[in-house]
């Protein structure tokens, strides 16, 4: 059995609960989307630094954490993009006189917050250019850790006829296991890249996805989720228009060809520049 992420924050009694009973995949459905949640500024940053460090300037940094999974996530969305499946970026709800789900916790704004320091707040949920969006993707708003609370989510999947949600984004802990666990709850089969989750903090990353692979959903590498993504688009291929596919278009025969997985895509900037400076 292969190491897993967890597994050294199983207890001996954990490990001989789970030898008793043999765990059973959800499986990848005929039907799927991918899901990118809350890959936004305000727990990047505008450069990698370790998050003791980070939280200084960006107080809800994930640290190196986040950099660090970005080329994964690249590696994913490109090859949702080129196999033609819906794509859904969540980001945050702001500016809409709508109180988010983390304001009790919230330190209220300082009066004399720095310009600078505005400014990162009032950009907070732009999503980082590594991932932007493009054109004909979908792109929601919450208000909520969950992607399904409050949003057209459900509307737009069951439009699609989607039945599998292949989920990366962050927390681990937080918004991508809200969604996850709602996601469940209206019966989408729900997977979970491994590499292109993460969370600020270690333990929580890994009992958390712990918890969603024995419950609700199935945490996969990389590697799986692109191999099913590249027989996907060959089976598209093959069944033509009328296939069950919930796509646009559709890649030819002569692009099924299967990619590696040492993500390819360039590795993040070392720096970006201030909303004011970029935009």
């Amino acid at each position: 059995m292969p190491t897993r992420v967890w597994d050294n924050f199983l207890t001996e009694q954990d490990r001989a609960h789970l030898a008793m009973s043999r765990h059973r995949d959800i499986g990848f459905g005929e039907r799927p989307a991918l899901l990118l949640i809350d890959l936004y500024r305000w727990v990047f940053g505008d450069k990698p630094q370790p998050l003791l460090e980070a939280v200084k300037t960006w107080p809800s940094s994930c640290g190196l954490a986040a950099w660090q999974a970005i080329p994964p996530i690249q590696t994913l969305l490109q090859v949702a993009r080129e196999t033609r499946i819906p794509i859904i970026h969540m980001t945050g709800l702001d500016h809409a006189g709508v109180e988010g789900w983390s304001t009790r916790r919230a330190s209220a704004p300082s009066p004399e917050m720095s310009p600078e320091a505005s400014e990162r707040l009032q950009h907070r949920y732009d999503i980082i250019d590594e991932v932007a969006p493009l054109p004909g993707e979908a792109v929601l708003r919450k208000s909520s850790p969950s992607a399904f609370w409050g949003t057209p989510l459900v509307g737009h999947l069951n439009y699609l006829n989607v039945d599998t949600l292949i989920t990366c984004g962050e927390s681990t802990s937080g918004c991508v296991r809200a969604s996850v666990v709602d996601g469940c709850t209206h019966r989408y089969r729900m997977i979970v890249v491994e590499e292109c989750v993460f969370d600020r903090h270690e333990a929580a990353h890994a009992v958390n996805l712990f918890d969603m692979h024995q419950k609700y959903a199935d945490v996969v590498s990389l590697a799986e989720a692109l191999e099913y993504l590249h027989a996907w688009r060959t089976r598209q291929a093959w069944e033509g228009p009328d296939g069950p596919a919930p796509t646009q278009s559709r890649q030819g025969p002569d692009d099924s060809k299967s990619g590696h997985t040492d993500y390819p895509i360039s590795t993040p900037t070392q720096s970006r520049q201030q909303p004011a400076q970029a935009r």
